[in-house]
This record gives C-alpha cells, sequence and structure tokens, in this order.
C-alpha cells in the first residue's frame, strides 16, 4: 500500500513535548499494542512526523490496526507501510530476516496487499451514527464501525475531527 498521511495535530497524545525523535518508538509500539496487534514481529521508526513500520503481522485486520494506530497518534502526518501479511519464519536469524524484510521491501511485495476496509477522516460534527448512514445507510449500525476501532476507540461518542477510522465491509 506503501504511504498513509494523517493530519499531525490530531491524535491521542502519547508523546511529551521535549522528547526527542529518538525516544518516541516505544510509545508508538506500545500504542499499537494496546489496540489489540500482535507486536512480536513489528518494527517501528519515527523520523520527521512519519512512522515506518516493518515486520510481520499475522492478518489483514492487525495490519489496518497498527496503521491507523500509528497514524492517529498526535505529531504523525505519514505512515509507510512495509507490513507483511504471514508469520515470521521462525528457522530464519535475525540478520536473514532483516535481509528478507528489505528484499521484499525492494521488491515492493510489502505493504501491497489491499486493504479490506475503507478508511474514513472524521471531520467537525460527525458521529459514528452520521458515519454509519453513510457508508451503510443504516444510522443504527455504528456499532459495527465502533468495534472495528476498539480499543482504539473506548467511547462511541469520542471521537474528533483528523482521526481515520477502519470502515469495514
Amino acid at each position: 500500500m506503501g504511504f498513509f498521511d494523517f493530519l499531525a495535530d490530531a491524535g491521542s497524545k502519547v508523546f511529551g513535548k521535549d522528547e526527542k525523535e529518538a525516544e518516541v518508538t516505544l510509545p508508538i509500539i506500545k500504542h499499537i499494542e494496546n489496540s489489540g496487534v500482535d507486536v512480536s514481529s513489528l518494527k517501528t521508526k519515527f523520523a520527521n512526523g512519519t512512522v515506518t513500520l516493518s515486520g510481520y503481522v499475522p492478518n489483514q485486520e492487525q495490519k489496518e490496526k497498527a496503521v491507523l494506530t500509528a497514524g492517529n497518534v498526535a505529531g504523525v502526518s505519514r505512515v509507510q507501510d512495509n507490513l507483511i501479511l504471514g508469520q515470521a519464519p521462525s528457522d530464519v536469524v535475525e540478520a536473514e530476516k532483516a535481509e528478507a524484510e528489505a528484499a521484499a521491501a525492494e521488491e515492493g511485495k510489502a505493504g501491497e496487499e489491499a486493504w479490506e476496509s475503507r478508511t474514513y477522516t472524521v471531520k467537525s460534527g460527525d458521529t459514528l451514527g452520521k458515519i454509519a448512514k453513510e457508508f451503510y445507510g443504516n444510522a443504527s449500525q455504528y456499532p459495527k464501525i465502533f468495534e472495528a476501532n476498539r480499543p482504539m476507540l473506548s467511547d462511541p461518542n469520542k471521537i474528533y475531527p483528523g482521526q481515520v477510522l477502519r470502515i469495514p465491509e
């Protein structure tokens, strides 16, 4: 898929104002882990407002959650998706695993799988019901959107402009 753009001023405040870029990788990966994504084979890098995600995720849903959770962090304006679907090979040593990931990224395989969900950027005045009506024709379908974005969303009434949400089929 490649790059995803986000509003840098919107999102969860997981960094302190005085933190250096070298110190923000752990909070981003913790934030992704807290959203229910298996981060055991996931790597993050943060530089100049861009989060680069690489490694392996078990399925498409976790891939989409990882990208959107990273992008919905204040200070992040872009996410580079280099994730590979599937389990990391257990017989590959760390150096070989890094080479395989780099080769997959170069060949354009990493991040290439099509998303199963659509995304929506919340605008001022939006509610999950309003978004559900737009996508499903029925405002009472809002729990689908809420569940697809848990635990990033803890309350269906607490969404904010600039937040990017998964909209499942």
